[in-house]
C-alpha cells in the first residue's frame, strides 16, 4: 500500500514524540533547556507582580512607627506573548517518488521539518538573551561592497545562508533598500557576502543593527531587556523601573577592566548583598574558556542534568559564592562581553503550548500549499519570558 499524507500522519506524529522534540529543541541550548516552562499562558496578557519594597512604618518609637505606616511597594509587569514562525516546504514530486519506501518518505519529510524546528529553536534561544528588538548583530565600519563584517565576530552564529536581513539605526524603523539575502558566510572571520552592495541601503552607517526581515521589535524580551545595562523611565511591560532600578531591573556590575574570575566573584558578591542566590551563570563559550584558563588547576567541573525525557546534560564550571556554589555554563546564544547570574525560581518561559512546536491546532501536521506543488509544515510558538524578582539576578560586563 502506497503512503499518502493521510496515512502517513500517524507515523509523523509518532516520530515527533515529546522526548524527540525536547532533544531536538533543547540540545545545545542550555538556558532554554534549564528555564522553568509554563505552557498554559492563555488570555490576552498575564500580570507578573513584583514587591520591590517592604512597609516602612518601623521605628523604635511606637508613635513614629504608627505615623510612618504605609504599604509594601508593589508593581506589576503585564506581559504579552510574542509570535515566531518557521515554515518548511516539501516538494510533492519528492514525496510521490518515495511513496513506496517508508524510510525514503520519512527522510524527505524529516530533513525539512527538523530544519524548521531548529530554525525556530535558535530564534527563541537567541532571543532569550536579547532585548526584544530583534537585533542579532551590528555592522562594522565598512558600509560598501557586498561583504558585511560584523562588529562582534561571535554574532555570526546568528546568521544562516539564505537568510533575508534588514537594517536599522535607531531600532524603531527599517532602513529602505532591503532586505538583502545572505549568499555565503565566513564564520571564522565573522563576515558574510550579501546579495547587493551595502550602499544600496539608504543611510546605512557603521554600528547599524541587523535583524531578520519581519523581526524588528517583535521578539521575546530576553535577559538584555529584563536586566538592561541601564534603566530608564521608558515603560517596560507597563512599569517605570526607575523607582528602584535594581529590584525592578536587576543588579549591574561592570567587570570589564578586571580578570574574568575577579569580575564574576565581585559581581556575584554584589548580587548576594541584594538578596540574590543564583543557580547558574550563563556566558559565551569564549568567556567560559577564559574562566577555565584563569582558574587553572583550581577548576571544578560539574555535569548539569537538564532532565526531560531526552536525558540532556550540560558541562559547567563551579565557582564559590558566599551563599552556595554557582555553576557557570557556556551558551552559544549568549552575547560576548556579558555574563548573567540567574536565580531560576524567579524566571519562567510562558507560552501557549510548547515553545517551539509543530502548529497543528486543526489536527494536520502537513498542509497542501495552495500556490505550488508542495506541502507545508508550520513550526512556531507564542511565548514570553518573565521574571518575578529581577533584583535577584545580575548582568556582569566582561572584557571584550
Amino acid at each position: 500500500m502506497s503512503l499518502d499524507l493521510t496515512s502517513f500522519a500517524p507515523a509523523l506524529k509518532q516520530y515527533y514524540t515529546k522526548g524527540f522534540m525536547q532533544n531536538l529543541v533543547y540540545k545545545n541550548n542550555p538556558m532554554l533547556a534549564l528555564l522553568p516552562k509554563y505552557t498554559d499562558f492563555v488570555g490576552a496578557n498575564m500580570p507578573v507582580p513584583v514587591i520591590y519594597g517592604n512597609p516602612t512604618g518601623r521605628s523604635a518609637a511606637f508613635s513614629t512607627a504608627q505615623a510612618n505606616k504605609n504599604n509594601s511597594n508593589l508593581k506589576g509587569f503585564t506581559i504579552t506573548r510574542s509570535k515566531d514562525y518557521s515554515l518548511a516546504s516539501i516538494d510533492n514530486e519528492t514525496l510521490e517518488a518515495s511513496q513506496n519506501d517508508r524510510g525514503a518518505f520519512m527522510k524527505a519529510v524529516t530533513v525539512e521539518v527538523d530544519g524548521a524546528i531548529q530554525a525556530a529553536t535558535r530564534s527563541l534561544a537567541t532571543a532569550l538573551y536579547r532585548d526584544g528588538t530583534g537585533a542579532i548583530g551590528r555592522i562594522n565600519a565598512t558600509v560598501t561592497g557586498t561583504t558585511l563584517t560584523l562588529a562582534t565576530a561571535q554574532d555570526i552564529v546568528n546568521f544562516e545562508v539564505g537568510m533575508k536581513i534588514n537594517f536599522t539605526g535607531d531600532l524603531s524603523a527599517t532602513r529602505a533598500g532591503g532586505p538583502l539575502t545572505v549568499n555565503s558566510i565566513n564564520r571564522s572571520a565573522g563576515s558574510m557576502v550579501v546579495s547587493a552592495n551595502l550602499n544600496t541601503i539608504t543611510g546605512l552607517t557603521s554600528q547599524d543593527y541587523i535583524f531578520v526581515e519581519g523581526d524588528l521589535n517583535q521578539k521575546v524580551k530576553g535577559l538584555d531587556a529584563w536586566l538592561p545595562s541601564s534603566v530608564t523611565a521608558t515603560s517596560f511591560f507597563g512599569v517605570d523601573r526607575t523607582a528602584d532600578s535594581t529590584r525592578l531591573g536587576g543588579v549591574r556590575y561592570d567587570g570589564s577592566s578586571q580578570p574574568i574570575e575577579e569580575a564574576l566573584v565581585d559581581g556575584l558578591s554584589l548580587l548576594e548583598r541584594e538578596g540574590g542566590s543564583p543557580d547558574y551563570c550563563f556566558m559565551s563559550f569564549a568567556n567560559l574558556s577564559n574562566l577555565k584558563k584563569a582558574l587553572g588547576s583550581k577548576v571544578q567541573y560539574v555535569d548539569v542534568d537538564a532532565g526531560y525525557e531526552a536525558k540532556l546534560s550540560f558541562k559547567g564550571v563551579m565557582i564559590d559564592g558566599n551563599k552556595k556554589p554557582v555553576i557557570c555554563i557556556g551558551d552559544q546564544n549568549c552575547p560576548a562581553a556579558v555574563a548573567y547570574f540567574i536565580q531560576m525560581d524567579t524566571w519562567g518561559l510562558y507560552s501557549l503550548g510548547d515553545a517551539p512546536r509543530i502548529l497543528d491546532s486543526d489536527g494536520n501536521k502537513m498542509l497542501r500549499e495552495a500556490s505550488s506543488d508542495a506541502v507545508e509544515v508550520r513550526v512556531g510558538y507564542y511565548a514570553q519570558l518573565a521574571c518575578s524578582a529581577p533584583g535577584y539576578n545580575a548582568r556582569v560586563s566582561l572584557a571584550s
